[in-house]
């Protein structure tokens, strides 16, 4: 019994401002290609069930050709595939605020896909001994919870959820999307599954042996740079989805080629360097990218560079590699500036976005507010922010 893992496609996601000859957002046309390419992986692999752990599209409101392309993926799926179950959840990117408000993943219910939308769903497949608790991102942030507890004596057992496992997954990079429902690993009780599919990290990972987040297909998150350090600190190399052999209980990773290099480049550090001297640093830097920035997308940090060399530097220069990469991020930052705090202790003045980490951490909140969410949030959008002014 081998069961296809794939979750957080986010399709009809829009990043930067290049497009493509017709007219399509070039990252929305890269995340269609790994949707694409994961498709064919798994036709090529026929498993017999597959499942996808949320977050399909980036948003409840997707376009008409991420409609369209979804519909023909998942066609192409169910022609290649006639006998296999196919079970989608709704993440929380997915999933509308109001109740009134319709799906459209039930589209897909019109292919044979089993669609979790608002509650938690148990899917029984006599024919291959195989049960399915699929549970959607609304169910999980219900106030009266489903049990995640498998029931009956199918063979094989499979729970599929989008959420954040509690304790589990690292928050200091703020990499996991904002907006998942947390879930402790006890409520999970792994022991009784035979596998659980997790989607909402972008990261695949191994909560246990027979629980897993697949990660999503291309780099979609608001903090791509950390999943980056995420995967070299977990030895992972890219984004691809999971392939699960129930009876020998294994899971092979498949991957799925970029569709362009996303490079993180050493720093450069501009204490005491005059204008001139950084510009020569960043050249450097640049040049030494085989094939250079061109369609790719970089970032170098370039550390303790007061605002005014920042602005001596060659701006052209810099515009040029911007219109040649699909993304050249040249992240400038000032200097870390200590001053006397109090009674003459020393201390280190705090920059833009610990002030609002602080300020967020310490304001009064409604008691059903979840603060570390509510932290994290006010992170991202400061990220988003000073990535969207980096840009400019």
């Amino acid at each position: 019994m081998r069961l296809a893992h794939l979750a957080d496609p986010h399709l009809g996601v829009r990043q930067y401002h290049r497009q493509t000859p017709s007219g399509i957002n070039q990252r929305e046309a890269d995340v269609a290609r790994a949707f694409r390419l994961a498709v064919d992986g798994v036709i090529a692999e026929r498993p017999d069930a597959v499942v996808i752990a949320g977050d399909l599209f980036h948003s409840v409101r997707p376009t008409n050709s991420a409609i369209v392309f979804a519909f023909k993926q998942f066609q192409r799926l169910r022609e290649a595939l006639p006998e296999a179950p196919m079970v989608l959840v709704a993440g929380n990117h997915d999933t509308p605020r109001s109740a009134e408000t319709g799906s459209i993943l039930r589209l897909f219910e019109e292919l044979g896909v089993d669609v979790a939308v608002d509650e938690a769903r148990r899917l029984e497949y006599p024919a291959l001994g195989l049960s399915v608790l699929a549970v959607p991102h609304t169910a999980l942030m219900a106030a009266e919870r489903p049990s995640l507890r498998p029931e009956g004596g199918a063979r094989h057992r499979v729970l599929v959820l989008h959420g954040e496992i509690e304790g589990v997954l690292p928050t200091q990079r703020h990499t996991v999307e904002y907006g998942g429902a947390l879930v402790g690993l006890r409520e999970l009780g792994m022991e009784e599954w035979s596998y659980v599919a997790l989607g909402h990290y972008h990261v695949q990972h191994e909560v246990a042996a027979n629980t897993w987040y697949s990660g999503s297909l291309e780099y979609v998150g608001t903090n791509l740079w950390g999943e980056l350090a995420d995967e070299r600190e977990q030895g992972i190399r890219g984004k691809g989805w999971l392939l699960a052999d129930l009876d020998r209980r294994t899971v092979t990773r498949e991957s799925v080629p970029a569709s362009r290099p996303i490079i993180d480049l050493e720093p450069v550090r501009g204490e005491g360097l005059a204008a001139d001297a950084l510009d020569d640093l960043i050249e450097e830097r640049l040049r030494a990218i085989p094939g250079g920035v061109v369609d790719r997308i970089v970032r170098l940090r370039v550390y303790d560079v007061p605002r005014h060399v920042a602005r001596e530097l060659d701006h052209a220069a810099i515009r040029a590699h911007k219109s040649e990469a699909l993304h050249f991020n040249l992240d400038i930052r000032r200097p870390e500036i200590h001053r006397a705090v109090g009674v003459g202790a020393p201390g280190r003045r705090q920059t833009l976005p610990e002030l609002v980490r602080d300020f967020l951490a310490h304001r009064p909140l409604p008691a059903e507010l979840d603060r570390d969410a509510f932290v994290r949030l006010g992170d991202e959008l400061m990220d988003a922010v000073e990535r969207d002014v980096a840009g400019t």
